[in-house]
């Protein structure tokens, strides 16, 4: 088994240990969720069929790395309604600096519900180019991100 370690900065302090769903581009969060709370789709299934890395994947328990949240300014509403149905990611690791919009969200929904998502951005490019669906993260409270793989 190997391990590497990123760290970044904590935007939503927490710990969780979850299996990496990686998106290479932009996550869509409004176009991702739509079928998921709309339609009661429990595991929140990726509805975004323009993200062919998470189109028709279980979004809910997984530790989603992406770059950036694109979209809408709905997407912090929608983390937060994720996170109230529980349905929302493990936790959210972000290679580039986290959007006030995706932020908002993760941060609301540490402060409402009981279904935190650690929330962890600035992890590099390298962190990226590294993760692949299927890993195993872990996340600390101090922004320590460290993903082993078999």
């Amino acid at each position: 088994m190997s391990e590497r370690i990123f760290k970044g900065r904590p935007v939503v302090k927490g710990t969780a240990t979850a299996e990496a769903l990686v998106s290479k581009g932009g996550f869509n969060t409004l176009a991702s969720y739509q079928h998921s709370l709309m339609f009661g789709d429990k595991t929140g299934k990726c509805s975004d069929q323009n993200n062919p890395d998470l189109y028709k994947k279980p979004i809910a328990g997984k530790a989603l790395c992406m770059p950036q949240t694109i979209g809408s300014t709905t997407g912090g509403l929608v983390l937060y309604c994720a996170a109230a149905m529980t349905r929302q990611p493990a936790c959210l690791l972000f290679s580039k600096e986290i959007d006030s919009l995706a932020a908002a969200g993760a941060i609301l929904a540490d402060v409402w519900t009981e279904n935190s998502m650690p929330t962890v951005d600035n992890l590099g490019d390298e962190f990226l180019s590294y993760v692949q669906t299927g890993d195993r993260i872990t996340v600390e409270p101090d922004g320590t991100v460290r993903v082993s793989r078999e």
